[in-house]
């Protein structure tokens, strides 16, 4: 790691998270440092992934606070739509991005970008099944990998959680970018 300070990350959890969203996106960043905090609606619950990952939340969404992150990962799979319900969830993502503070989001994720109204005159990937809600809320929606706009940071699916991961390193300055 570069940074002198330690980065921590708020990773949101709901129950059918894709699992390699969750699994592949933690320990990437794990691996390189970063402190993963999972939060949930709820403290101490096993959230369950759509495969066989379970992952205990660590703090509530409504005690989290963006001032105490430096970024926030929304994942794919079931869970945006439950967590698109949560205001604590909503309020922590629209304070993390009004603080110009990296959100990244991948699959479905995308889903709760649109709930905030963030995704106007904005590029974004996403699963493709959700292409159509990007450009009925005002966004640009490309197929590739991973996008970066501005402090948004979205893929399209498991897939992609290498360039994923590796975005989210680059925009917390713990990886320079490619020259």
């Amino acid at each position: 790691m570069t940074a002198d300070i330690r980065k921590r990350v708020a990773l949101l959890l709901e129950d059918e998270f894709e699992d390699n969203d969750v699994a592949g996106t933690r320990d990437l960043l794990r691996s390189a440092g970063v402190d993963v905090v999972t939060i949930g609606p709820l403290a101490g619950r096993i959230y369950r992934g759509r495969k066989t990952l379970e992952v205990a939340a660590e703090v509530a969404a409504g005690q989290a606070r963006a001032a105490d992150y430096d970024a926030v990962v929304i994942p794919g799979g079931y869970a945006p739509d439950r967590l698109r319900m949560r205001h604590a969830v909503l309020d922590l993502i629209r304070d993390t991005l009004a603080a110009g503070k990296p959100v990244a989001a991948i699959d479905r994720g995308a889903q709760l970008l649109i709930s905030v109204k963030a995704v106007e005159g904005r590029t974004i990937t996403c699963w493709p099944s959700i292409a159509i809600d990007i450009k009925n809320a005002g966004g640009r929606y490309v197929d590739r990998p991973v996008v970066e706009d501005g402090s948004l940071i979205t893929s399209r699916k498991a897939d992609d959680v290498p360039h994923f991961a590796a975005a989210i390193l680059k925009a917390l300055g713990i990886l320079q970018p490619a020259s």
